[in-house]
């Protein structure tokens, strides 16, 4: 049987889907901004929940964009250098498709 999506699509889907929450896009945007990895408690830092953190970084691990341990009492998270520049290429490529020129069409 032939697969419906490519490879691609549907890790595009799994980086977009992690990525479809303002929580785990801030979780995201600290981690990057981060000199190393970050030791301590991400509700420290943002205006997160203490009890919707975890539930956040596990969405954002299991999409590969962040690795690290996440359970206590080792916490230390990190963005997935790899995965991260392949995500940036993906949604690069994805954007920069070219649209429909028909005349009047998805104006």
């Amino acid at each position: 049987m032939n697969k419906a999506y490519t490879e691609r699509q549907e890790q595009i889907a799994r980086f977009a889907k992690a990525m479809g929450h303002p929580a785990r896009m801030a979780i995201l945007q600290f981690l990057a901004s981060q000199e190393s990895c970050y030791f301590g408690d991400i509700h420290e830092e943002l205006p997160i929940a203490k009890a919707t953190v975890s539930q956040h970084l596990k969405e954002l691990k299991e999409a590969g964009l962040i690795q690290g341990e996440i359970e206590a009492p080792k916490v230390r998270y990190c963005i997935n250098r790899e995965n991260w520049e392949t995500a940036r290429q993906l949604f690069a490529d994805f954007f920069r498709q070219p649209l429909c020129k028909k005349e009047g069409c998805c104006r």
